[in-house]
Formats: C-alpha cells, structure tokens, sequence
C-alpha cells in the first residue's frame, strides 16, 4: 500500500494522485510518517496549485495527516513551501478549503521550528485582516470565515505568541483591535470569547503597547467587565488579569473608568467563587480600586493582612454559606475604604 501511495503520487494522473492522497490519510500513523521521508510532500503542494477542487481538498486533507502528530513532519512541509500556498488559499471563495487550510496552518504554527517562518511570511497580517474584514462585514477578497476557521486562527497566533519575540508583531498588526471587536460582539461565555481574552491576556502580559491599546479603545473595558459578570470561569479569569494589568499601568488614568462601568459587583463575586487565580487577580484589584493616595505603603500592607484574613474565613466556612461570603467580602470592602 505505501509503494503504491507513493508512485501515485509521484507519478499518477490526476485522478490516481487524488485517490492517492485519500488513501494516504487511511493510513496508521508510522505509515504516514514514512511517507513523507519518501518524498510524497512536493507532489501534494503541487495539487494545491490546481484549480481542481477536488485534487486541492485531497492534498489539503492528506498534508494534514502527514503533520499530525509529527514535528519532524511539520518541519519538513514548511520547509517544502506549504505556507505560502495556504496563506494564499485562505483568502479563496471555498468555506471548505479557507478551513483546511487554516486547520493545516494551526497544525504548522504549533511547532516551535516554524513560528519565526511563519511570522516572516505575512501570515500574521493575512490573519487580521481575515478576522477585520469578517467582524466588519467588509470584503476579504474572498469567502466569509467560518466560526471553526476563526477559531483555529485565533489558536495560530496563540501558538505564534508563545515565541515572544513575535508578540510585538502580533500587536502592531492590529490584531488588538480585531480581537476586541471580537470580545464586544460575541455572548461572553462562548468558546470564541474564551480563545479570544486569552490571546489578549497573553498580548497584554507581554506588552505595554497592547495593554494601552486595549485600555484605549472604546468599550474594551466595559466589554472586560461584562466578562467578569458573565463569562466561563476561564473567560473571568483572562477578563480580570486584564483589567488588573490595565489599572497597574496607571491607576490614577483607569481606576475611575473601570470603577464607571460597574465592576464591583462582579468582582465582589469571583473574589468569592472564581478560580483560585481568578481569586488572587480579584482580591489585588480590588485593593487597586479602593481610594487610597499611598497605596503602597505599610498602611496597604496592613490591609492586604485584614484582606487576606478575611478570605481565609471564607474560605474556611465552604460553600454552604455563599451568601454569608459575599456580605463578608462586602463589608471588607466598606473596612477598606475607611
């Protein structure tokens, strides 16, 4: 079967590469591997330049089974030329092929030897305007993207941002901005909410510029307190890492634009029941909110203590009682403010 997969596509018409690469992907996975030290890579990017649909959906889903689960793989079709050709087939009029190929790519991205070449093929730039185009409504020069392929791209600059030194790439693209028109659109405890506030925690994490464009740009905040209220506990978590990295940078700017849009409430509530490092962000923000001129000094030391002793009972008292844990967290809020 493997020799014959191989002559195939080294050597068949159309119709017998086509059949070729969807035997290929029925093959085990030490199978597949071999395969593609044997030379089948090449052959299949040439079916991607067809205009054959069919030969072009073949080789998209055999490329994708080659690099599954394969770094060696995944280096070998970037190093063969794939990322130009997919970034060329995501802005295509076929929904079908735009999400094979943004799958192909997510795969590609998640290797550490390929970010940089990535990043250096516009991949980045294609992807905002992709994801600006579609919030918008304007034209992409293509086929709408589909939620999975939204999805998927959203994942590829997470993967991208894990190598650092492409996070100021990511930034000044402008993804900040798609990324944030995504946030005020979507339902707050969606999956795409979810992908989308983690790349931003991720973003601002590692940048000052992203933290100012986020703080900067109208409704962000109010969309990140929103989050807080009504997110998946992981959307509060990435919600409340960004608002408190926000007012860090400046809270004599942001602590009355966050305190506006009525954040108190909901984060008087994850204090009490979000995750434990959606806890942790809460109880610092909500030290940072207080007004206080000498925050800092050994009188917030003092505070940060009596904040600190009062978690502690609450945890203590367990979840029977939440009602009796937010009137706590409550009334350490009216202590710290004296």
């Amino acid at each position: 079967m493997e020799e014959e997969v191989v002559d195939a596509l080294l050597n068949g018409d159309r119709e017998t590469q086509i059949r070729a690469a969807t035997d290929l992907g029925g093959l085990i996975g030490r199978q597949r591997h071999k395969l593609a030290e044997r030379g089948v890579v090449p052959p299949l990017l040439s079916m991607l330049h067809s205009q054959d649909f069919e030969a072009v959906e073949a080789a998209l889903f055999a490329l994708l089974r080659l690099a599954s689960g394969s770094e060696r793989n995944k280096v070998r079709i970037a190093k063969a030329g794939a990322i130009p050709v997919l970034l060329s087939l995501l802005q295509c009029q076929s929904e079908v092929l735009m999400d094979l190929a943004m799958a192909a790519l997510l795969i590609l991205s998640s290797c550490r030897a390929n970010k940089l070449v990535i990043a250096a093929s516009g991949a980045i730039q294609i992807l905002v305007e992709m994801l600006s185009g579609d919030n918008t409504g304007g034209d992409n020069n293509g086929s709408s993207m589909s939620m999975q392929a939204k999805l998927d791209a959203i994942s590829t600059f997470q993967n991208l941002s894990t190598c650092h030194e492409i996070i100021p790439l990511v930034v000044s693209s402008g993804a900040v901005f798609s990324l944030l028109q995504l946030l005020c659109g979507c339902d707050k405890s969606s999956e795409l909410v979810q992908k989308v506030i983690s790349l931003l925690e991720t973003m601002a994490s590692w940048s000052e510029i992203a933290v100012e464009e986020v703080a900067g740009t109208g409704g962000a905040i109010q969309a990140l307190v929103e989050t807080v209220e009504e997110g998946s506990p992981q959307c509060q978590e990435h919600a409340v890492g960004i608002l408190l990295l926000i007012c860090k940078s400046c809270r004599e700017k942001y602590r009355g634009l966050i305190l506006r849009e009525g954040i108190m409430p909901g984060l008087l509530q994850l204090s009490v029941h979000g995750t434990w490092r959606a806890k942790d962000m809460a109880q610092d923000l909500l030290l940072l909110l207080r007004e206080c001129p000498n925050y800092g000094s050994r009188k917030k030391q003092l505070k940060n203590e009596h904040l600190e002793q009062i978690m502690k009972e609450i945890d203590a008292e367990g979840e029977e009682v939440a009602g009796t844990a937010l009137r706590m967290v409550e009334e350490m809020i009216a202590k710290l403010n004296v």
